[in-house]
């Protein structure tokens, strides 16, 4: 789970790797003899028992630097992965982050371009909001209707949803699946771990090969790395701030 590539210097929440940094973690991968792919290719690999040396890799918020400089680097050495936009900020930024640094967020054209060069595009919802503590209409807009419009960006509905700040519970996850995604992703979900809730592995700028060794074991630990579809059940808890410290999602 990774979210903007840049200057991670000015980084108050920790979501940003450093290109040079992103790069050694991409040959990490491969030098291990795994490879990055969309959580598209991923679900696809697993349904056919091809799953075990793949790794799915996922970019939350849909910055512009997604295309700019992590797609030039999984491209360097043959990965691809899921950027999950917000079709309700096109060309915006990210507001939802009152420390700031302000950073450029995908327009349409970038959406576009990702595309075209073989990423998969995703829905983060329309304005990257709590979806456990919106009301009804909000929340079949946030998952529906940003559905809609990124499928009129690319031309196909995406498969594939993202869960703002790792926050879900029953009717979130519920939502998500009547809005016609063939997955979520999430970040601790818990209890509802499930298709619409898959668990993911935080990576940041200070994950160097011995941390991702320790969260690549840990994350297995944990269980399934795809589990069945969910069972409604009580909230789960959300990450250690110290170690994802912002969001996680």
């Amino acid at each position: 789970m990774y979210h903007s590539v840049g200057d991670a210097r000015d980084d108050p929440y920790l979501v940003t790797v450093d290109p040079g940094r992103l790069s050694r973690q991409l040959r990490w991968l491969s030098r291990r003899g795994l490879t990055g792919v969309s959580m598209r290719e991923l679900l696809a690999a697993r349904a056919q028992g091809r799953a075990d040396r793949l790794v799915g890799l996922t970019f939350d918020d849909g910055y512009a630097d997604f295309l700019t400089e992590a797609v030039p680097l999984l491209r360097e050495h043959g990965h691809t992965a899921t950027v999950f936009v917000l079709p309700g900020r096109l060309g915006g930024t990210n507001e939802w982050d009152v420390k700031g640094p302000r950073r450029p967020l995908l327009d349409a054209e970038g959406i576009r371009a990702a595309e075209a060069a073989g990423m998969e595009i995703g829905s983060h919802g329309l304005l990257h909001q709590d979806l456990t503590a919106v009301d009804d209409a909000t929340l079949a807009a946030e998952t529906t209707e940003s559905r809609r419009l990124v499928g009129e960006i690319t031309g196909t509905a995406p498969g594939g949803f993202c869960h703002p700040y790792g926050s879900l519970d029953a009717r979130t996850v519920l939502a998500v699946r009547r809005a016609g995604y063939a997955y979520a992703c999430a970040v601790e979900p818990g209890p509802l771990a499930g298709t619409h809730a898959l668990p993911r592995a935080y990576v940041g700028n200070r994950d160097t090969s011995p941390r991702l060794h320790a969260k690549r074991l840990l994350h297995r630990l944990r269980g399934p790395q795809l589990p069945d579809p969910p069972a409604h059940g009580e909230r789960p808890q959300r990450p250690e701030p110290s170690a994802l410290p912002r969001e996680d999602s």
